[in-house]
């Protein structure tokens, strides 16, 4: 892996020294030294990507496309408010007029510039191109032994589908003091779903995995036949499922993947410009009891390869371990630079962009709940009837109220301190804030998914990470199908 310094050089050749280069990294500092003075803060962010997609649907490539973006987005930030521009063109032209558009920030106001950010995190995965390595025909190959793998698998199987989706990503940002910051980020991805029939009875199983690697790791045999096992077993499972109950019940989550609601119905509450703007539930409880005893959650964008990981966030700033709930305490929020100026903390290395063409804003990187001291077993056996969810599908949440709803892929009954029937149809109701309160066990497990979580937020999805132990709540909400 490579020092900052080796990061800048590649950037510049990418955006700076090509024989087909409109804009030099002089006439850049120049640009953008200017169309900054006087305002708090601000950068010029770079980017170039290439991007590839390959789907296999019943035996046949049914898509493939390679794809290659470059661009760049100036911002300028006085107070509250904020100048943006963007392009599809790296030019000198370009970025004169986008800095003739975002100076109209100042309006006639002078501001006091924020300080850099410090030192950057040691690099926490590959600069290795992972389009460039392998090859599209190892690829479409390994998508080809994934159908015949399933198919082979069970004689229940009627449909496969699998794609390998894959990223590679280079920034440079570069501030009005002249610091500029760069990263080399690869992102891979691999799903797999598998439709199975019985009786005229058809179900789904998906299973994906991946990371900030090359594809190497995904395309070895343990781990696609690993991801193709597991969606055919969701797939079984499903097929064998009985309407869901509804009511309130005592809900146990699964390790792992059902982080995802932890994702949705508190980490949002916790980003840094809704609690500024006290539009979250969360707002003004800092040092408070906001959650059980045991909690303690935490987002690091410094866990190497992940795919929520970032070396630097996409305004310069290193990612860290942010504990956000340390044993049911509210102590802290994700900050990108704007917020935590005007709330007076220091960023957490959480200002995120999904491209050049979108401004930064707080967001998740890897939102982790870490692990209590209930044996998992023991969590099962305390529920007399209930509900255990181990996979999520589709949700959605209110980030004012922090009402949640979100549907169960996998999940089963509890009876007498045993999971038994699956069931189908189970969506969980509540209330993020109100939920923390309810937690009663926490298992010794906690896992991380397995790579593949994407969020959204203002319009802008970026690549994130979810984790949790084994939880049990003494009651949620349950919405299912059975009468």
């Amino acid at each position: 892996m490579t020092s900052m310094l080796s990061q800048l050089s590649l950037t510049d050749s990418l955006f700076f020294e090509r024989a087909d280069a409109a804009l030099s990294r002089e006439a850049a500092e120049s640009i953008v030294s200017e169309a900054l003075a006087g305002t708090d803060d601000g950068e010029l962010y770079l980017e170039y990507r290439e991007s590839e997609q390959i789907s296999l649907d019943d035996g046949r490539i049914r898509s493939a496309g390679f794809d290659t973006t470059q661009g760049f987005g100036l911002r300028a930030v006085l107070g509250e408010e904020a100048g943006f521009a963007h392009a599809g063109e790296i030019s000198e032209a370009a970025l004169k007029r986008a800095a003739a558009t975002v100076s109209a920030v100042r309006a006639g106001r002078s501001g006091e510039s924020a300080e850099p950010p410090r030192t950057s995190n040691s690099r926490l995965y590959t600069d290795v191109n992972p389009l460039g390595a392998d090859g599209f025909e190892v690829r479409t190959g390994v998508l080809a032994e994934i159908d015949a793998y399933a198919r082979g698998r069970d004689a229940r199987v009627v449909q496969v589908m699998a794609s390998f989706a894959g990223e590679w990503q280079a920034i440079q940002i570069m501030r009005a003091d002249g610091v500029r910051l760069a990263d080399i980020r690869p992102l891979v991805r691999l799903n797999v779903s598998v439709v199975v029939e019985k009786d005229g009875r058809r179900e789904t199983g998906s299973y994906g995995t991946g990371g900030r690697h090359s594809y190497e790791r995904l395309i070895v045999a343990e781990t696609w036949k690993g991801a193709v096992d597991e969606a055919l077993r969701q797939a079984l499972v499903n097929l064998d499922s009985r309407p869901a109950p509804a009511g309130e019940m005592p809900v146990v989550l699964g390790p792992g993947w059902p982080g995802i609601l932890l994702h949705e119905a508190i980490g949002h509450g916790l980003e840094g410009d809704f609690n500024r703007k006290k539009t979250s539930a969360f707002s003004g409880l800092l040092g408070k009891r906001i959650a059980s005893p045991g909690v303690t959650v935490v987002d690091d964008g410094t866990l190497v390869d992940r795919r929520g990981s970032l070396t630097v966030d996409d305004e310069g700033t290193p990612t860290s371990r942010t504990t956000l709930i340390e044993d049911g305490i509210l102590m802290g929020y994700l900050q990108d630079r704007q917020n935590a100026r005007l709330m007076g903390v220091r960023p957490t290395g959480n200002g995120r962009r999904q491209s050049y063409a979108h401004a930064p804003m707080p967001r998740m990187t890897n939102t982790v709940m870490l692990s209590g001291e209930a044996n998992p077993d023991d969590v099962i056996k305390s529920v007399k009837n209930g509900l255990y969810a181990v996979n999520f599908g589709g949700g959605q949440v209110d980030i004012t109220s922090g009402k949640f709803v979100f549907s169960a892929s996998e999940a089963y009954l509890i009876e007498d301190g045993k999971v038994t029937a699956p069931v189908k149809g189970a969506t969980l109701i509540g209330n993020g804030p109100d939920a923390l309160t309810r937690i009663e066990m926490i298992g010794n497990d906690s896992a991380l998914d397995p790579g593949i979580g994407t969020c959204g937020k203002g319009g802008q999805g970026v690549p994130v990470g979810v984790g949790q132990p084994t939880l049990k709540l003494r009651a949620l909400t349950v919405g299912g199908t059975a009468v």
